[in-house]
């Protein structure tokens, strides 16, 4: 079932006649989801819209998950939020809500106070509208024109081969049914605030208008451990370490040259994951483990029995890399030799990292698959150039720096090494190859520490420029908190007896440390339903923890509206 505002947005608005509130219905039939978009066919479109209406079939609360669908089937990258966007505006004006939009993309939409709540004072719920987009290596998915396809697994939901968009989905799914709640609903005036560009840096709230939001009490409902109130996040920031490598011509065989022959060497398989939520579980960095395989390579082959072409790694500034490729040149005589070192070295790595990485894989094959005839590469990387580049990768603090002394087992300051991939160079006999990193931290003073040691890295291994990205600030915890309070009696009322939320922090950017800066006096809380495999394919929201998420946060908005100023 869509929305009107879905079908409007996508050019099938003749096949919805009312709000999603009143349950419409749309023949599957009848439904060609994106297709001005979507590469699919017709066919495959209407089989997926079926799969996805079965795989939400019988959920409650059914308005949320609704709504959580139509989200899947808008492409919503960052910065590509545009179609979102538009479906929300849509959904204020069919229903007859007053909306707002800042320069940057930030949207307000604004229901008033009903049900005995209308002279309380104006809450903000507040949420990211999009995702973080990851895929399976072997998937056929374009993130910006194609939905995704949702398939139930006991009480998980998810989506095949993609991230799924929970993060931050259900907040924002949960928003938009608070939004159609009923006029005899217990509720007070509601700022349901959406926020673009959170995954590549919280730009939107970076830039967000300060008229944009006029309550200053706020439900963040971006976080992803149900049974846990959060109070405080950490800060962070990112770098780009820019490394020039020379590019040698090949010398043409001959006597005095030994014969090498291209191969393409892979490691894959790793979990990857949220690299604030996951980053203490030691799972494998792509990334820095290529480099670990190629110095592997090169120690085989010797300083003239190798030769680095290309490498490329990870993907998205905030994922532990999952993924990583290398093409390089092997002389013929040391085939074998560098053969039995990957295979030596995958067995030290399932040894290493079995318990948790099961589905890690190292391979060497020929390039372009043995084909004698496939274009040979002409250039490879100044040896010198390749130790000093697989040297930094190695060489880069990644994981948990420091544990929290105050909250015992929190991460109070953690590196992830994000990426590494190819970028344009100004000199045809040189190439340029960008790392980026990630740092998180709870103290300020800490975070830019850590990147002091990454910037003196960089420097020591010849960078030729270091985009040290401006730091975002963390969330002082604060448990005089009002709206901290009234949670906590909300979430003890609902479960009965002396159960109460465990009140905590989170190592992972929230917006509520920057909104707090930009609305002064704002009074918030951070909950939500659990998400498992955030910013990986394997993301995936447990179903059972939905219901009594939504039910939490009717609760409190319930106690809110009884409130006076």
């Amino acid at each position: 079932m869509l929305s009107r505002g879905f079908c409007r947005t996508f050019g099938v608005r003749s096949l919805c006649a009312r709000p999603i509130a009143s349950a419409v219905k749309c023949k599957a039939r009848d439904i060609l989801l994106y297709a001005s978009a979507s590469s699919a066919s017709p066919v495959l479109a209407k089989r997926d819209e079926m799969a996805n209406d079965d795989a939400i079939a019988g959920l409650k609360p059914e308005l949320l998950w609704r709504y959580f669908k139509d989200l899947t089937q808008i492409p919503r990258p960052s910065k590509h939020e545009q179609r979102v966007l538009q479906y929300l505006k849509d959904f204020a004006t069919e229903r007859q809500l007053a909306w707002q939009q800042d320069a940057v993309g930030n949207l307000v939409i604004r229901r008033p106070g009903s049900g005995g709540g209308e002279g309380a004072p104006c809450v903000v719920v507040q949420g990211h509208v999009d995702m973080v987009c990851e895929k399976e290596p072997f998937l056929d998915h374009n993130f910006l024109t194609d939905p995704l396809v949702l398939r139930r697994d006991g009480d998980w939901l998810k989506a095949t081969g993609t991230t799924l968009g929970a993060d931050n989905g259900i907040g924002v799914a949960a928003a938009l049914a608070l939004l159609s709640s009923p006029p005899s609903a217990k509720l007070p005036p509601l700022e349901c605030l959406f926020t673009v560009d959170e995954e590549t840096g919280l730009t939107g709230a970076f830039d967000i208008a300060p008229d944009l939001v006029t309550g200053r009490t706020m439900l963040n409902l971006d976080t992803e451990d149900w049974g846990e109130v959060f109070i405080g996040c950490s800060g962070g920031g990112d770098m780009s370490l820019m490394v020039e490598v020379a590019l040698e011509s090949l010398p043409s065989a001959s006597s005095s040259t030994p014969t090498m022959t291209a191969h393409v060497l892979k490691l894959g398989g790793l979990l990857g994951g949220h690299s604030g939520l996951n980053i203490h579980e030691g799972r494998g960095n792509a990334v820095q483990l290529m480099a670990r395989a190629l110095a592997a390579v090169a120690a085989a082959a010797g300083p003239d029995g190798w030769r680095l072409v290309d490498l490329a790694g990870g993907d998205k500034r905030n994922a532990i890399a999952r993924d990583a490729s290398a093409v390089l040149l092997i002389a013929e005589d040391k085939q074998a030799t560098v053969a039995a070192a990957v295979e030596s070295l995958l067995k030290e790595l399932r040894t290493e990292y079995g318990t948790i990485e099961t589905g890690l894989s190292l391979t060497l094959t020929p390039a372009g698959g043995g084909d004698s005839s496939a274009a040979a590469p002409t250039t490879a990387v100044a040896p010198g150039d390749a130790e000093r580049l697989l040297s930094l990768l190695r060489g880069l603090p990644h994981g948990p720096l420091k544990f929290s002394h105050a909250v015992p087992g929190l991460v109070e300051t953690s590196n992830n090494v994000a990426s590494i991939k190819e970028v344009p160079s100004s000199r045809p006999t040189r190439r340029r190859h960008v790392i980026v990193t990630s740092t998180r931290s709870s103290l300020m003073g800490a975070l830019e520490a850590t990147r002091d040691v990454i910037q003196g890295l960089a420097r020591l291994a010849g960078c030729v420029e270091v985009l040290r990205g401006k730091a975002y600030p963390g969330w002082q915890p604060d448990l005089e908190s009002k709206v901290l309070q009234v949670t906590l009696d909300a979430y003890r009322d609902m479960l009965g007896g002396n159960q109460t939320a465990k009140v905590g922090a989170i190592h992972a950017g929230l917006e509520c440390g920057i909104l707090g800066e930009k609305f002064p006096g704002v009074d918030m809380v951070s909950f939500g339903p659990t998400i498992k495999g955030a910013h990986s394919p394997d993301e995936r929201v447990k179903i059972s923890t939905v219901e009594p998420f939504w039910e939490l946060t009717i609760k409190v908005l319930e106690r809110l509206a009884d409130v006076r100023h």
